[in-house]
């Protein structure tokens, strides 16, 4: 997990049915990649609404994004697994709500987020409801420019991440619209942000190309990283913050 002072992020890179509150903007950017168009998975976008549902979230989460994580290990041993789904869920129920708790017990403490609370996981799913997908969105304090001091508050994108054999097909860019949409339509923002590392450049390319811009850089950032002797150690990293202007179509890629 990423971390910066005062700051506890992940982020990754690891469908086209959308109800109203996900509907893209007129003019957003479309589906890259030949493969995206040719072999593209039905499938469905949704808030996560009940905690069973973000329980299996954070299970999901840390095979497709724990398990051959850049600078880690390629495999999880057990241990490895346990403890980072352990502290996913955990993580998963501090920072997204849900309208609907469980009833009975399940892994991690849900302190209740408030239904208010400007958070959200949104899942993409098969038509059999497994997860292919997911990304979150919250407003979060943002760090000002480098070399400025001060934060403010605005919608911060992360955790999103993609099953294995989905990967390039267009699912990553329907999660990052379902969840700018909601920063605009539903919140009332014009810009959200994002923090990625800087060696998993995959995932600066593609936000890049969906419009987001390079702000500043952290080279003093540490991430969790499983390594091959089976034990989950912290490791430095730089991380990349970046912006979007929302609701511009292509012309917010420019400014």
């Amino acid at each position: 997990m990423v971390s910066r002072p005062c700051l506890f992020l992940v982020l990754s890179i690891a469908a086209s049915t959308l109800v109203d509150a996900f509907s893209p903007p007129t003019l957003s950017v479309p589906i890259l990649g030949l493969g995206a168009i040719l072999f593209k998975p039905r499938n469905k976008i949704a808030k996560c609404e009940d905690e069973a549902s973000l329980v299996d979230a954070g299970r999901f989460f840390v095979d497709a994004f724990w398990r051959g994580k850049i600078g880690g290990a390629a495999e999880l041993t057990p241990s490895q697994a346990s403890s980072l789904e352990r502290q996913q869920i955990a993580e998963f129920k501090k920072r997204y709500k849900v309208s609907r708790p469980a009833s009975g017990r399940l892994p991690g403490n849900y302190a209740g987020r408030s239904l208010d609370k400007e958070s959200e996981l949104v899942l993409c799913l098969d038509s059999r409801g497994e997860c292919m997908g997911c990304a979150g969105i919250e407003v979060e304090t943002i760090k000002k420019l480098d070399g400025y001091d001060g934060s403010f508050r605005a919608p911060l994108m992360s955790n999103l991440a993609i099953g294995r054999q989905f990967r390039r097909k267009g699912l990553a860019e329907d999660l990052v619209s379902a969840a700018e949409s909601i920063a605009r339509k539903e919140w009332g923002y014009d810009e959200c942000y994002l923090y990625v590392e800087k060696r998993n450049s995959p995932a600066v390319k593609l936000y890049k190309k969906l419009g987001y811009k390079v702000l500043w850089e952290d080279d003093t950032a540490t991430t969790l990283l499983p390594k091959e002797n089976g034990r989950v150690a912290n490791g430095q990293t730089t991380i990349v913050c970046m912006k979007k202007r929302l609701g511009a179509g292509l012309l917010g890629m420019f400014s």
